[in-house]
């Protein structure tokens, strides 16, 4: 039990650190002195100087990461070189928005293709499946950027029964946020629905045919019950798996999704602060999203001994 605890956490304790490291270099990297941010144009070579003072960026590179990772430990984020406010409050007024676009994706997601799935793979070739095939084929074709263009289009603008763009928070007016947030999910959920539907019918039609289900059959079990407890249960680790890394890829990557919307997330928070050069704004957000990937990674490579107990007899001997 220690053994299958210590090696996951300790390969995310391992990989944070390497993220860690490489978000650093990688903007050390970036053509151009973040100097350049912190002083107005023009300023005098004593002005430049004294900022690069006060923020440390005269520091021998090796310095530089030790007191920014030490700081994060305590979290200390720092200041913004732009705003001056502090990093972590920052990322805190705008995380709820992706981390809330993200998991009400992932659920769309999840409860359109589990259902078309399992039925898909039970009746292979049959009008649900048909249906289901010709939509994720067309899909799968349109980038996700497009499909929220088209969305907009269709129904902002044609129809006029969503809003297209800007954002209302849930506390203010639960029905016009839910308004709002409907064409963001719908553009995200698309994407992931193509991948889990056809990964869940490969897997499910894979187990309807193996022994246990065959004599399920034979007993005269009702199809419900073999279809959910089992099929769908043993048919579920690829589902699980990525999920785990659709979940982390959605809280990372709604950067084209929150600006063709205009929502104030962290993709919005990035991109700004890219173009200002606040580099120290790009390190925070890109080491927490990293942080929060690799835990819901971990938790799910610890979860597959639950979803099926044979993972823990193996694991054990």
């Amino acid at each position: 039990m220690f053994r299958r605890t210590a090696v996951p956490i300790g390969n995310f304790v391992l990989l944070i650190w390497m993220v860690s490291v490489a978000v650093f270099l990688l903007l050390e990297m970036i053509p151009g002195d973040p100097v350049d941010s912190l002083v107005p144009p023009g300023a005098s070579d004593e002005m430049r100087e004294l900022a690069r003072t006060t923020y440390g960026l005269d520091e021998p590179l090796v310095e530089r990461y030790l007191s920014w990772i030490g700081a994060v430990l305590q979290g200390d984020f720092g200041r913004s070189f732009t705003t001056q406010t502090d990093v972590l409050s920052s990322i805190a007024e705008r995380a709820p928005v992706s981390l809330e676009l993200a998991i009400l994706s992932m659920i769309v997601a999840l409860a359109v293709s589990i259902p078309v799935g399992v039925w898909s793979a039970y009746r292979p070739g049959g009008r649900l499946d048909r249906i289901a095939t010709a939509l994720t084929s067309a899909t799968l074709a349109v980038p996700s950027f497009v499909l929220g263009i088209l969305l907009v289009f269709v129904f902002g603008v044609q129809l006029g029964v969503l809003p297209t763009l800007g954002w209302v928070p849930f506390s203010e007016d639960p029905v016009e946020h839910l308004l709002h947030i409907a064409l963001p999910v719908l553009t995200l959920a698309a994407g992931e629905c193509v991948l889990f539907t056809r990964l869940l019918k490969g897997d499910m039609m894979a187990t309807l045919q193996q022994d246990h289900v065959l004599s399920a059959r034979a007993r005269g079990l009702p199809t419900s019950r073999i279809l959910v407890r089992h099929a769908l249960r043993q048919s579920s680790f690829s589902l699980v798996t990525v999920s785990g890394v659709v979940i982390g890829r959605l809280i990372g990557g709604t950067v084209i999704v929150e600006l063709i919307f205009s929502l104030p997330g962290m993709g919005s928070l990035v991109v700004n602060s890219i173009l200002s050069r606040d580099f120290i704004v790009v390190q925070a957000v890109v080491l927490l999203s990293a942080l929060l990937y690799l835990t819901i990674n971990t938790v799910v490579d610890l979860a597959y001994p639950l979803l099926d107990p044979r993972l823990r007899k193996v694991r054990a001997s």
